[in-house]
């Protein structure tokens, strides 16, 4: 096995590496895109006491997010088939940037509401951009790799937030917090701007490395309508993962701010390392998560057993998240978390693989789309439940039973609607 894998790396050396200046991009997209979506949460508590916020308010202005989050999705995964990954990258950066800008502007409810809103259909493009991207620049054997490094990026989103906010709200004020981070988008859409081409068209990728890129038989780059996609079962073996697994991340990424705040007696000043701490721990499960399975698919096992086999493990990873609420230490609660946070991400990776793995090209952005909006429709219903549950009873212990609980369901989901992941028939 070593012996092959110092052959794959020499052959991956000879081709070219092009395709890893792609992935840091996408990488970097998606640290951005996790710092505008993450704020609302590490700002929980200094917007609940200013604006005089309960539960249920917070929970109304994350179910707008996570509605045009929805919407945004399926359209997106349209517009990416339909335009490509840079224009449908441009398309969404420039939504999500300005949006998020405007939270310095918001005074209330209503305001933050709309803010949220249009920072959920900016945001919604990432994902299908990405894994288009993905799709376009590398053979299916290196995919769940090159996604679980592009999707660490949220987690380094999720560490640099909760480091960096405080300070800038601590500096200026939580306003300014908002129109600094708002730089970001600007810098990186410049860059991607003149860095990005489809490699059949980029002047940095050679012969070799093309040929590597095209290395599985080709498939029709047909584009495929939605009506064709609803009625394949793989399309909601996809779906339904994400209907299960989507809101137990929202819910890590907006509430436990929150929960840190109280449950241990933290403040703006000391929850950010254990949060940080949580999401560093989460980079790894993603890169472990893609690194695995690939590994196992070179090393001759069938794509539906070497994802499947990296899910399971992290579905197994959750379980303790059940008994947290009981651990009174901080970072022993942060070891507990942040297994289940890179869990997540484990299984996630490998999941967001799944539609290039059995669908054609043409398809792919739009199965994307489907499977992000029902997932959003999912974190509605778990924001809504969460604000109620939490206003009745004070208490997270429901809530991390069902986080507990969600990945196994999905994955018997998964593997009930395609059990061996043939390609659908479209």
């Amino acid at each position: 096995m070593d012996a092959g894998t110092g052959g794959t790396v020499g052959q991956t050396a000879k081709v070219g590496r092009y395709r890893w200046v792609v992935v840091a991009l996408l990488f970097a997209a998606t640290a951005i895109n996790y710092v505008d979506r993450q704020m609302i949460g590490v700002l929980k508590p200094t917007l609940s006491a200013e604006f005089h916020w309960s539960e249920s308010d917070f929970a109304g202005i994350v179910f707008w997010f996570q509605l045009a989050y929805a919407v945004g999705y399926l359209s997106f995964g349209k517009i990416v088939d339909t335009l490509g990954a840079r224009l449908g990258y441009t398309v969404a950066i420039v939504i999500w940037t300005v949006s998020h800008m405007a939270h310095g502007f918001a005074t209330g409810l209503t305001s933050f509401a709309m803010a949220r809103f249009g920072l959920g259909v900016g945001e919604s493009g990432n994902f299908p951009a990405g894994i288009r991207a993905v799709t376009d620049w590398f053979p299916q054997k290196e995919r769940a790799f090159a996604i679980g490094v592009f999707n660490a990026g949220a987690n380094v989103g999720a560490i640099v937030t909760p480091l960096l906010v405080p300070l800038l709200v601590l500096w200026f004020d939580w306003r300014m917090a908002f129109f600094v981070t708002g730089l970001f988008g600007i810098i990186w859409l410049a860059v991607w701007w003149a860095v990005y081409r489809h490699p059949d068209e980029h002047p940095r990728v050679t012969a070799a490395e093309l040929a590597y890129i095209k290395q599985d038989p080709a498939d029709p780059v047909e584009k495929i309508g939605w009506s064709r996609l609803l009625v394949v079962k793989e399309t909601w073996a996809y779906a339904l993962g994400k209907f299960l697994i989507d809101p137990i991340w929202w819910f890590f990424l907006f509430w436990l701010p929150g929960y840190l705040f109280e449950r241990y007696d933290l403040d703006l000043k000391t929850f950010g390392l254990p949060l940080a701490a949580i999401y560093l721990i989460s980079d790894v499960g993603s890169i472990a998560g893609g690194w695995m399975s690939s590994k196992l698919i070179k090393a001759g096992r069938t794509p539906n057993f070497s994802r499947k086999a990296t899910m399971l493990l992290s579905a197994l990873c959750v379980l303790p998240i059940w008994f947290v609420q009981g651990v009174d230490n901080v970072w022993v609660a942060v070891l507990v978390i942040g297994l289940a946070t890179a869990a997540h991400q484990a299984f996630s990776a490998n999941l967001y693989t799944l539609p290039s793995d059995v669908f054609p090209r043409g398809a792919v952005g739009s199965v994307v789309g489907i499977g992000g909006t029902v997932g959003a429709f999912g974190g509605m219903g778990m924001a809504l439940f969460a604000g109620y549950i939490l206003d009745a009873t004070h208490s997270y212990e429901v809530l991390f039973a069902i986080c507990a609980s969600a990945y196994l369901i999905a994955l018997l989901a998964v593997h009930v609607l395609s059990p061996r992941l043939a390609q659908a028939r479209v």
